[in-house]
């Protein structure tokens, strides 16, 4: 029986009905969402997201900072982080990125703090969780520079809860990056993402729910749980025309081979 992976959650942050953890998985499980990738945003969540992945089998964890808090990074953060890249269930560096939009922080800042990260997730050998929003020019050539220093032989990363363009796209695309797909995939003024996706190679793309935030369709103005990424696959297995149990496998199995899962 195939199974799902949501490969972009927040299990520490606060969720409808008080649920916790604890309960976020095993709906999961009841939903054949077998396993979740819980994201690091900012320092202060480090040690959490770490602690839920040991607690709990089926959860794998990142260690990065957000373009919204890099204002606050400075060399002893960075240096703070490092240590947490080798615990044996980081599977990557994230998440980090540039966000033009909301622009929490200084977009020069943003940047050298996204290349540092790169940095390390180099000498870690750990792939990249990357958010972008409204800065894909900028965006593009820190990922270019890291694609040049990248020694191969594992993932060079995802770019997460993609909603942007396709000359964007298929440069990620080029370097080796995966594409995840969030509940925005199913949005109803989301048909030219849809469209665009058609073209993509299938050994390429995820899903995710980035929750608490984005619950997909039929479930829009609900707050977002892991195992809503159900209907994020059964809304992708739609659009290309795949059966679920298929599309399924196949969004699993790219989910392993990006973050080198042991599953």
């Amino acid at each position: 029986m195939s199974f799902l992976i949501d490969t972009h959650c927040h299990l520490n942050y606060d969720y409808d009905e008080g649920k916790g953890p604890a309960e976020l998985v095993d709906d999961c499980k009841k939903n054949g969402v077998n396993y979740l990738i819980t994201i690091a945003t900012e320092p202060d969540n480090f040690k959490t997201v770490q602690d839920l992945s040991e607690k709990f089998d089926n959860v794998f964890h990142t260690i990065g900072v957000h373009p919204h808090d890099a204002s606050k990074v400075t060399d002893e953060t960075l240096k703070f982080m490092r240590p947490f890249l080798n615990h044996p269930k980081c599977v990557a560096v994230g998440e980090l990125g540039l966000d033009y939009y909301y622009e929490h922080s200084d977009r020069n800042k943003q940047q050298a703090e996204c290349a540092a990260q790169c940095d390390l997730a180099l000498d870690a050998k750990k792939p990249l969780v990357v958010h972008s929003r409204d800065a894909e020019d900028d965006l593009l050539a820190i990922l270019k520079a890291y694609a040049k220093k990248h020694p191969g032989g594992y993932s060079p990363g995802v770019i997460h809860c993609f909603s942007g363009t396709e000359i964007f796209a298929r440069e990620c695309l080029d370097l080796g990056f995966y594409i995840s797909l969030s509940g925005i995939f199913t949005f109803k003024n989301t048909e030219p993402l849809r469209q665009m996706i058609k073209g993509f190679p299938i050994e390429r793309l995820l899903v995710e729910t980035d929750s608490p935030f984005l619950a997909p369709m039929p479930l829009r103005g609900k707050k977002c749980e892991p195992f809503m990424v159900k209907y994020t696959a059964l809304k992708l297995a739609e659009v290309l025309g795949k059966p679920f149990d298929e599309l399924a496998a196949l969004t699993s199995a790219n989910a392993k081979k990006c973050f080198g899962l042991p599953i």
